[in-house]
């Protein structure tokens, strides 16, 4: 509820910044003496264009100009309910031009040319401002940074960056302190969302993890303060935020055949249908319906390593045996099946085919920043942690407008 509120509070603050954006119109099919009237809204539920032409007395053939030249731009079919439109019509109810927000990245713009309608996706060009938090774990980081809209987007981008090094299900210790520094996206003054963190810093049991956005040629990534890049060949963990249910073992009860026997993996409680990712390159040799695993997913990757995912609730459409994965590819969803007292994920690695802890696996490092970017990096990280350093933990410090940034 408290999601849906927020949501619907975000498309109404786009309504009222819709009517400031300019329109493309073309200047030799408009006479400089034409009135426009102008019909806005937000589409409502069980709203559909049909209707809202109806509601207005447009033409539904116009409607239909408008699809056709919208179909290779954005398939103007479905309303969706929550986003602003705004249409012009001259004086004599023909459409001069038809507005549609698609997200909060871009907008539908069709106008009317001599030739017809011509339709473009146009991006939203939102003010960037830097934005600083800090806080202290007390239960997770979503509960920390905040579970609302917003505040789940910035947390799953936090730990996706820190994702090769840290389990936020296993290795989070209340009383871990995390600094963000991150893009603030404004339209006319007002905050609507975060864009990319430009920095963050995570103590994590004692230990400092600092993390710098570097682009160069067209491409970021994250690299620590020595130019290492974060990314590595696995990720840490196949899922975010949830609890290990049970270990590694060699010799574990099951909880359903009341028999001790070797548990081969990790099993990661969390909620039926909970996205699991593929934690890396790989190709699927297996997927389908194994016994006690229920529905399970093997990957094999590179030097040796295979990776399994069992008792899912269904396998992502497309991964079949012979599929290509990339890390991070959703593969399937959290489920029960085979042999399960509840939903969770089975979760094993093994090392040319012997069982090995996840937790203990270590990680291959990614590439590192080259010599002759060195100096520019170096500068951008002086930059960076003159900005963490001013982030007071469980502080949100006032926004300030974003600086030229070192590219």
């Amino acid at each position: 509820m408290r999601i849906g509120l927020l949501i619907a509070a975000v498309f109404t603050a786009l309504f009222l910044a819709i009517n400031s954006i300019d329109i493309v119109e073309a200047p030799d099919n408009v006479a400089s003496e034409e009135t426009h009237k102008e019909i806005s809204g937000i589409i409502k539920e069980g709203d559909t264009f049909f209707g809202i032409f109806k509601r207005y007395g447009l033409n539904a053939l116009e409607l239909l100009k408008l699809r056709e030249a919208s179909a290779e731009v954005h398939k103007l079919r479905k309303a969706q309910t929550g986003r602003p439109y705004r249409i012009l019509v001259d004086d004599n109810n023909q459409i001069r031009s038809f507005i549609y927000w698609i997200d909060d990245e871009s907008l539908l713009n069709i106008t009317r040319t001599g030739a017809g309608f011509c339709a473009q996706k146009m991006p939203i060009e939102y003010e960037k401002r830097v934005q600083s938090l800090g806080g202290v774990i007390k239960d997770n980081l979503i509960a920390s940074i905040g579970d609302d809209k917003e505040g789940l987007a910035l947390a799953f981008q936090f730990s996706d960056i820190f994702a090769w090094d840290i389990d936020f299900t296993s290795d989070l210790r209340e009383g871990d302190v995390f600094k963000v520094a991150v893009e603030g996206l404004y339209l006319d003054g007002e905050f609507k969302k975060y864009g990319n963190i430009l920095s963050a810093e995570f103590i994590n049991d004692g230990k400092v993890y600092r993390a710098y956005r570097f682009e160069h040629n067209g491409k970021a990534d994250y690299y620590d303060a020595d130019g290492k890049a974060f990314r590595k060949a696995f990720l840490k963990a196949p899922l975010n935020f949830r609890r290990v249910s049970s270990n590694f073992s060699m010799n574990r009860f099951h909880p359903v055949l009341k028999i001790y026997r070797p548990h081969h993996g990790l099993d990661y409680a969390a909620p039926a249908g909970t996205p699991v990712s593929a934690i890396g390159d790989g190709m699927v040799v297996f997927a389908g319906y194994k016994g006690g695993y229920g529905k399970l997913i093997t990957i094999r990757h590179s030097n040796g390593y295979k990776t399994s995912y069992g008792h899912l609730s269904r396998i992502e459409k497309g991964i079949r045996n012979g599929s290509k994965v990339n890390q991070g590819d959703i593969i399937g969803y959290v489920g029960s099946t085979g042999i399960a007292t509840g939903p969770h994920l089975h979760y094993e690695v093994r090392i040319n085919n012997k069982p090995v802890n996840p937790l203990t696996v270590k990680l291959q490092q990614g590439k590192s920043i080259s010599s002759k970017l060195m100096a520019e990096f170096k500068r951008l990280r002086s930059q960076m942690d003159s900005q963490l350093a001013s982030i007071a933990p469980s502080a949100y410090a006032s926004a300030v407008k974003q600086p030229p940034m070192i590219n």
